[in-house]
């Protein structure tokens, strides 16, 4: 089943919508390149995705009575992927559940094994 269809809008613009809920992303090409750079590029996207899907897992990682602690508060620095956790005091375990998840993502499993990906987790 469809998820998302996309459109070329010209001028280096895409829309993305999303079939089941019908919400829309548009993309735009940054002004150094040609575009008019009003809204995410493509690379801000993949970026955006790639940090989503490692906060979801490490999320969900905590949910596990196992972990005994929150992850609110995380913010993400930039891309180099810098995770700054609040000073929760993790154990060296609760460290390991939050690095193996993000580590493991969906998306940070599915880039080419050529990209290096360089993630910082600052307690």
């Amino acid at each position: 089943m469809e998820t998302i269809r996309t459109f070329y809008l010209g001028e280096l613009r895409t829309k993305a919508m999303h079939t089941k809920s019908g919400y829309e992303l548009i993309t735009d090409v940054p002004k150094e390149h040609g575009g008019k750079g009003e809204s995410f590029s493509p690379t801000d996207l993949f970026c955006a995705s790639l940090v989503s899907s490692m906060l979801s897992v490490m999320a969900g990682a905590a949910r596990n009575p196992a972990f005994g602690g929150s992850i609110d508060g995380i913010k993400v620095s930039e891309v180099i992927v810098e995770f700054d956790l609040p000073k929760n005091n993790f154990t060296v375990e609760q460290k390991k559940i939050l690095e193996t998840a993000a580590l493991n993502s969906q998306v940070a499993k599915s880039l080419n094994t050529d990209l290096k990906q360089t993630v910082t987790f600052n307690y």
